[in-house]
C-alpha cells in the first residue's frame, strides 16, 4: 500500500489548502496518489508548463478521458486534448461563433431563469443548495447554447451528476462506469439529434454558427463537433454550478459580506474574481511531459502523467501576499482559474456573467444564509472540486 499523500482522501477533499501549502513548502513537484501522479503545487511551475504546451503535452488529459474501460469518451476528442497545429484551427473556428455577442444576447435569459430559480427557493426552510440553486441557471445556459428544450433540463442535470467524477472512477467501479457508458449513450443521441436539426433548419444559436464556422475553407468535423458539445457541458455546468456553491457557502460563512454585497451589488464582478482565486473550482488540469523534464528541481520522466494544480497556484505566497485572506480589494481580474496561454478558457466571459446575474437575483431577494440540516459534502474530483451537498436555509430581509 502506497505511504503517498491521496489527493481523494475525504479529509483533504475537505479542505485541501493546507496540504497544498505543504506541497509548495517541502515538495512543489512530488508524487501523489490515486495512480503515483505528479502534482506542481507552486505558481512559477505551474505557468512554466502552460507556456510550454510542446513539453507539457495536452496528451494528458487525453489519457485521463480515454481509461482502460471508456475508450469512446468525446471528451477526450476535443479541443481541450488537443496541441498546436491542431488546437490552433479548432479554436480559429470555435472562436468565430463564440464572441462577446453571444454573451450579451444571452443575459436576458439568464437573468429570466435566475429570477425563477431564486424565487422558487424555499424561504426558513433548509434546502440542498446545490440542487435548488447552483445546477439550474447553469443548465439553463447550456440548453439556451445548444438548442436543447427545457423539458430536459432534469436530464441534463442527470448527465452532469454522472460526468461530474470522471477522473475518480477506478477500474474495479463497474457500477459507476456503466453509469458513465449510458449516460454518454444519451447524451451522444440527443447531440445528434440537435446537430441535425439545425443543419436542416439553421438558428440563430450556437450549433448553428458552428456549422457554419469556417477558417480557410474548413468547416469542423462530425467528431470535432461532439468533442466541442461535451466539453461545453461538461465546462459550462461544473465551472458555474461549483462556484455559485462556492459563493453560497461564503456566504453563510461570512454574512457581513453578503450584507455588503446586498447594499453595494457593483461590487459583485470583484466579488467573483476573488471566489475564482480563493476558493474557485479548477484545481488540477492534466498534462504529459513529451520529454524527460526538470521543473521545480526535480526530474520528471518522459510520458508523466502531471496535475497542475491551479488551485495551489491561486495561492502560492511567493506570487500573492497573504493568499488565504479573502480580500475583493486585490488587483484582477483572476484568470489563472481559467487556464492559461492558448488553453484559455472560452467560455470565461460567459461563466463570469450568469454568475454575476444569479448573484444579484439572489442578493436582491435574500438577506441572510444560515447552515441548513446535515452536512457538507465534496465531490471527488481531481480536476474541480465542488460541493455535492450545502444544506442552507434563506432568509428574507
Amino acid at each position: 500500500m502506497s505511504n503517498r499523500l491521496n489527493l481523494l482522501d475525504p479529509e483533504v477533499r475537505a479542505n485541501p489548502y493546507p496540504v497544498y501549502a505543504e506541497l509548495r513548502r517541502n515538495a512543489p513537484v512530488t508524487q501523489v496518489d490515486p495512480g503515483g501522479i505528479w502534482v506542481v503545487a507552486r505558481q512559477a511551475d505551474v505557468l512554466t508548463a502552460m507556456k510550454n504546451p510542446q513539453l507539457f503535452s495536452s496528451e494528458g488529459i487525453r489519457r485521463t478521458y480515454r481509461p482502460s474501460w471508456k475508450s469512446d469518451y468525446p471528451l477526450a476528442d476535443s479541443m481541450l486534448v488537443m496541441d498546436p497545429p491542431r488546437h490552433t484551427r479548432l479554436r480559429a473556428l470555435v472562436n468565430r461563433a463564440f464572441g462577446a455577442s453571444m454573451v450579451s444576447r444571452l443575459e436576458p435569459r439568464i437573468r429570466e431563469v435566475a429570477h425563477q430559480v431564486v424565487a422558487s427557493l424555499p424561504v426558513g426552510r433548509s434546502v440542498n443548495f446545490v440542487d435548488a440553486f447552483s445546477i439550474w441557471v447553469p443548465i439553463a445556459v447550456f440548453g439556451e447554447l445548444v438548442g436543447l428544450p427545457r423539458s430536459l433540463h432534469p436530464i441534463i442535470k442527470s448527465w452532469s451528476d454522472v460526468y461530474g467524477e470522471f477522473t475518480s472512477i477506478r477500474p474495479e467501479d463497474t457500477q459507476r462506469q456503466q453509469e458513465i457508458h449510458r449516460a454518454v449513450a444519451e447524451t451522444r443521441s440527443h447531440f445528434n439529434e440537435v446537430l441535425e436539426a439545425r443543419r436542416r433548419e439553421p438558428r440563430d444559436d450556437l450549433v448553428s454558427d458552428l456549422l457554419r464556422a469556417q477558417v480557410d475553407g474548413e468547416s469542423l468535423s462530425d467528431t470535432d463537433l461532439m468533442g466541442f458539445l461535451f466539453l461545453l457541458l461538461i465546462g459550462a455546468l461544473e465551472t458555474a454550478a461549483h462556484l455559485l456553491s462556492s459563493c453560497a457557502l461564503m456566504f453563510q460563512e461570512q454574512p457581513e459580506l453578503m450584507a455588503r454585497l446586498r447594499a453595494q451589488p457593483t461590487l459583485i464582478p470583484r466579488f467573483i474574481d476573488e471566489m475564482l482565486r480563493h476558493s474557485g473550482p479548477a484545481h488540477g488540469l492534466f498534462r504529459m511531459n513529451t520529454d524527460e523534464v526538470e521543473l521545480g528541481g526535480v526530474r520528471i520522466p518522459q510520458g508523466s502523467r502531471i496535475l497542475l494544480l491551479i488551485a495551489s497556484a491561486n495561492r502560492d505566497e511567493a506570487a500573492i501576499p497573504d493568499p488565504d485572506r479573502f480580500d475583493m480589494e486585490r488587483p484582477g481580474p483572476q484568470n489563472l482559474p481559467f487556464g492559461h496561454g492558448i488553453h484559455f478558457c472560452l467560455g470565461a466571459q460567459l461563466a463570469r456573467m450568469e454568475v454575476r446575474v444569479a448573484l444579484e437575483e439572489l442578493l436582491a431577494r435574500f438577506a441572510r444564509l444560515t447552515p441548513g440540516e446535515g452536512s457538507i459534502e465534496w465531490n471527488a474530483s481531481l480536476v474541480m472540486r465542488g460541493l455535492a451537498q450545502l444544506p442552507l436555509v434563506a432568509h428574507l430581509p
